[in-house]
């Protein structure tokens, strides 16, 4: 995951300033030393940190900060206020046409970085606010993005306008935007060509775009995973063509994190959305407090409520009736399913864990924490249940279990234990009343490392 080693190299600065009683200006510049190491290391432009330590330390050393009653948990704040004010201070809205105004979105990028499922992303996003999206494919040059922008647009039931690989963009575009305003489309968004590198003929091809059809807002997809490439891109594009905003994708991979934080102060251009994974519904508004907070190590609450809201889409009756069960300690296997489904739908137990704030480990250990094969093994035994065993799981005897066991491709002894374990955390879920610890989003999850983590 992006920012894993700078949150583990800042986490490690922290530590060492709030063991101190007292600042001296020494363990102040000696720790923003370390601080402009790590975000060096994290491929962040080199005169945005020297700009971002400046500023840190000008507020740091002074008479309030270093005689106060918590001098290091003082310097945090104002390297995490800092960090808020590097990356835009304030949260981005996508600009849409007011009333009933058609909006035109023209995607932009080079080749790869993701720009025809961004755009797909974005559409999916803006038919659950309720606005009628249409999506037109203007790379004629990969006909493969074409057919992929289709399935894309089909798979977030959002229209798809196409006129093949044989007219011009400019054209396309034109087309397209007659169609969707005699359609009562409210948003149309414009798939252009991307290239290997930024060229000449990719700039002038954007231009006329633009001079064709009145776009509202230019989009500039770029890869996470490029670093300081990405920062240069951005640039470069909106010198030429000009850009209103980012699209960070791939933030999900092995990424030092630097774009994210150098975008908006090397460009001016503020990040709308980031990309934190493959699903289509993998797309999150760019707060730059919250990404602050999870690059500091303090975790992301609020992304992870608004992730539950999207993504748990059981109804509050059949909420209700699920606490219940917890509460009573009659949680069955196929709440446990459903469960494990609601886990999977918001990027895994790792991810969850990732954005809540005093875990104690630090990002690269939860993996290890977490044995994702082992909470799959466990799905597998339970769907070798029939229906009436997992609602019933004293039906489960010897017999039972060997088939159970077959199915899953486990040996019976791991069914046994699994069984044991599941059976433990009813009972925890009953002493705790399905209140303060037994009534959450997973219920209880027997089988990580050996042992329970409920929820």
């Amino acid at each position: 995951m992006a920012f894993e080693s700078l949150t583990d190299k800042l986490q490690n600065v922290f530590k060492n300033l709030r063991g101190k009683g007292r600042l001296t200006e020494e363990d102040v510049r000696s720790a923003l030393k370390e601080v402009k190491m790590a975000l060096l290391e994290a491929d962040v432009n080199f005169k945005v940190v020297k700009q971002f330590v400046k500023s840190v330390e000008e507020r740091a050393i002074g008479q309030d900060v270093m005689n106060g009653l918590n001098p290091g948990q003082m310097v945090i704040k104002i390297v995490n206020e800092e960090m808020i004010a590097l990356m835009g201070s304030e949260t981005t809205e996508l600009a849409l046409q007011p009333g009933k105004s058609l909006t035109v979105i023209m995607m932009a990028g080079l080749q790869g970085a993701g720009k025809t499922t961004a755009t797909a992303k974005i559409a999916g996003k803006l038919k659950l606010k309720g606005k009628k999206v249409l999506l037109a494919a203007c790379d004629i040059y990969r006909p493969a993005a074409v057919e992929q922008l289709k399935i894309n647009g089909q798979k977030q039931n959002v229209e798809v306008f196409s006129m093949g690989t044989d007219h011009a963009p400019e054209v396309i575009a034109r087309e397209a935007c007659d169609y969707a305003e005699k359609g009562g489309f409210h948003v149309l968004i414009l798939d252009t060509a991307g290239r290997l590198h930024v060229d000449e003929d990719m700039m002038r091809e954007l231009q006329t775009v633009k001079e064709t059809v009145n776009v509202h807002q230019t989009l500039l997809v770029v890869d996470a995973m490029t670093g300081q490439d990405a920062v240069n891109v951005a640039k470069e594009f909106d010198e030429k063509v000009g850009v209103d905003g980012v699209v960070l994708s791939k933030m999900d991979g092995d990424t030092r994190g630097g774009a994210a934080l150098s975008i908006k102060a090397v460009t001016g251009k503020p990040i709308l959305f980031v990309s934190m994974g493959e699903k289509l519904s993998d797309l999150e508004q760019f707060y730059p407090d919250r990404m602050a907070s999870r690059i500091l190590g303090m975790g992301d609450v609020l992304s992870l409520i608004d992730k539950a809201q999207q993504s748990i889409d059981i109804d509050e009756e059949k909420g209700r009736e699920m606490a219940g069960r917890m509460k009573k300690g009659k949680f069955d296997f196929e709440d446990y399913l459903e469960s494990m489904k609601q886990m999977r739908n918001m990027g895994g137990l790792s991810s969850i864990l990732g954005m809540l704030p005093g875990i104690g480990v630090k990002a690269g250990e939860l993996e290890s924490m977490i044995d994702e094969k082992q909470l799959r093994r466990m799905e597998a035994i339970v769907l070798s249940m029939t229906p009436e065993e997992r609602r019933n799981p004293k039906l489960l005897n010897p017999r039972r279990k060997h088939r159970i066991a077959g199915g899953a491709g486990v040996d019976v002894a791991v069914v046994n234990r699994f069984i044991k374990q599941f059976e433990q955390s009813q009972k925890m879920m009953k002493q705790f009343g399905g209140g303060k610890r037994g009534r959450g989003m997973f219920g209880g999850f027997p089988g990580m490392g050996g042992g329970k983590f409920p929820f």
